[in-house]
């Protein structure tokens, strides 16, 4: 069985791949294995399992694979203005760095803003660091917010959606090259299943179950 691979690993591993084969027809070995190396880790890296995102529709799962670097209460005031449960998942180089959405809903706000490529499980590369922004909201009105934060070796942020378009839960929706970060924020209400250390699964670790009473969000 084939392994799966991001369609955006294939302009680096093709390259790397070509080049070994050349080295090696050229008989510099050296070279060659270097480059063959290059390309076993490229192809590592923009590996793309198969997720199966649990049948649960109160199931609200992590949008990346990674540790857990916070689970906290937070006044998130650029996007939602309001209190929330903030989740803060770190992705280092041998973690799956395809992005997957936490819950099936429809995109109601996207924004990329640049910024600086500090150490990602930093406190300070939420704030400063180049990021990317979605708002997802399901139809009941229930919202989750998750940014996509670049490292200090990431230095592309890929989202492959807009404004408006719907995804469905643990559909994916980009990724983020050579470490990285993601920032989850969800509303208080919901009864939070991970906790610091953890490891969790793109599309797969349940980060939470929405609240049953209280599932509308008016904000």
């Amino acid at each position: 069985m084939a392994l799966p691979i991001a369609r955006e690993g294939y302009p680096f591993i093709i390259p790397m791949a070509m080049a070994s084969l050349l080295f090696g027809l050229m008989g510099w070995v050296y070279l060659a294995g270097i480059f063959c190396g290059i390309t076993f880790f490229a192809i590592y890296f923009f590996r793309n399992p198969t997720r199966i995102p649990p049948s649960s529709k109160s199931a609200i799962v992590s949008p990346a694979d990674g540790t857990v670097l916070e689970v906290e209460s937070y006044h998130e005031d650029r996007f939602l203005q309001r209190e929330s449960t903030k989740i803060s998942i770190f992705m280092s180089l041998f973690d799956v760095h395809v992005n997957r959405s936490p819950i099936t809903g429809r995109v109601i706000k996207r924004v990329y803003r640049p910024g600086k490529f500090f150490a990602a499980n930093t406190d300070k590369s939420s704030l400063l660091n180049e990021q990317n922004a979605l708002l997802l909201s399901a139809r009941d009105g229930f919202k989750v917010l998750f940014i996509q934060i670049a490292g200090i070796i990431a230095r592309r942020i890929i989202c492959n959606v807009q404004k408006g378009d719907l995804l469905k839960k643990g559909q994916i929706f980009g990724m983020i090259r050579f470490g990285s970060r993601m920032d989850v924020f969800l509303p208080p209400n919901v009864d939070i299943q991970v906790r610091l250390g953890d490891h969790v699964k793109g599309g797969e670790t349940i980060l939470g179950y929405r609240n049953a009473k209280k599932t509308k969000d008016r904000n």
